[in-house]
């Protein structure tokens, strides 16, 4: 059996995209996956499977989530091996120990370009720092993200891809919650 960890974009942003965290833990259950356990009401989503591409996950959980949620947004499907990974791979260690709130993850879909990295930390207007590693980048936000011009918007734009971010106590929360602790 593997452990997935499934990560949705922006729902249960005030009225939008509304999910329950019932309805969310049903929908792998309804793919043939078990143990389905969701963290937070931000779209984390925890379970286990036969082993299977996370691509194939993904497609399969946005198709469940249309039909049964009528909820269109993006699923990013990590193993339990990758998360421990994207735990280790941390560039940013004394950050992620002194202020981890203000560390995020933004993970996607594919690995984003170099090219495009260097578009993203050029529009950087203030102290934040951005580092890739595979398909995640990790971000710090030393002066606070809440008014921070590096957005997901913009993140969005200049990578030219579509992702979520989680902060590293969440990071490190579904890590403990998949077994990985």
């Amino acid at each position: 059996m593997a452990t997935y960890l499934a990560l949705l974009r922006a729902i249960n942003l005030g009225a939008h995209n509304a999910v329950s965290m019932a309805d969310l833990r049903a929908l792998p259950e309804r793919l043939g996956f078990t143990e389905a356990r969701t963290l937070l009401q931000t779209g984390n989503l925890v379970f286990s499977g036969a082993a299977r591409r996370s691509a194939e996950i993904e497609r399969a959980l946005e198709a469940e989530a249309k039909k049964r949620l009528a909820l269109e947004t993006d699923f990013l499907v990590r193993t339990g091996r990758e998360w421990t990974g994207i735990v280790a791979d941390n560039p940013f260690p004394a950050e992620a120990k002194a202020d981890p709130a203000h560390l995020v993850v933004m993970f996607f879909k594919e690995a984003p370009a170099a090219r495009d990295l260097e578009t993203l930390r050029a529009a950087i207007a203030g102290r934040e720092v951005v580092r890739a590693v595979g398909k995640q980048a990790y971000l710090v936000y030393p002066d606070g993200i809440g008014r921070s011009r590096l957005t997901v918007a913009l993140i969005e734009k200049k990578l030219a891809t579509r992702g979520t971010g989680r902060n590293w106590n969440t990071v490190l929360k579904l890590a403990a919650l998949a077994g990985n602790p």
